[in-house]
């Protein structure tokens, strides 16, 4: 079936809740995304000024944060320092290169993840109709239960959201946002806004 074909009501709890709690969910890999590629950069740096030599210049994905210019403090964790560099990455680096790429590809998946979620949401109001519902859970495979809760389907996309975050599934992710996409959704300037939000 299509997406948008069906305009289905979902009983009992209100289809604006599953918004709230899919991208809730999002948000918190992304600030533990954000967390690991700070340390990852600050300690491949390190890394490169010990051995002098200049570092390489970290390669433009689909959605990707830069560190702001704001105290590092604030950038990573506190108790974080670059003399943990060298304990955090005994291989030395080549283990940090290797884990400044991992991070770098986690944080632009949940951060695209985001961005679909946020396209899902055609009207900007800050909750799925059911109708947006329906075509969002389509767009990665799911079945829209017109019987089901708004916990249950919140559920269902954050367990898809935690299984395709663990396999690395961009490819999955870029062919339900297409699906989105050929229905008439887009990125609007209220969702490019509240993805800076959460990339800062």
């Amino acid at each position: 079936m299509s997406l948008g074909i069906l305009s289905l009501a979902v009983p009992s709890a209100r289809a604006e809740d599953v918004f709230a709690l899919f991208t809730q969910h999002i948000r918190r890999q992304v600030t533990i995304d954000k967390q690991a590629f700070a340390i990852a950069s600050t300690c491949i740096q390190w890394f490169y000024r010990r051995e002098q030599q200049k570092p390489p210049r970290p390669p433009v994905q689909k959605a990707a944060w830069q560190r702001g210019a704001q105290p590092e403090a604030d950038r990573i964790d506190r108790a974080f320092s670059t003399a943990d560099c060298e304990s955090r990455y005994p291989g030395g680096l080549g283990s940090v290169r290797e884990d400044f790429s991992r991070t770098q590809s986690s944080l632009s998946l949940s951060l695209t993840f985001y961005e679909f979620a946020l396209v899902g949401d055609r009207d900007d109001d800050g909750h799925y109709s059911a109708t947006e519902l329906q075509d969002v859970l389509q767009a990665l495979k799911l079945a829209f239960d017109p019987s089901s809760t708004a916990a249950a389907h919140a559920a269902a996309l954050t367990a898809t959201f935690d299984t395709l975050y663990k396999a690395g599934g961009m490819e999955g992710l870029m062919a339900g946002m297409g699906l989105l996409y050929e229905s008439g959704y887009r990125l609007t300037a209220s969702d490019q806004a509240a993805l800076n939000r959460v990339m800062e």
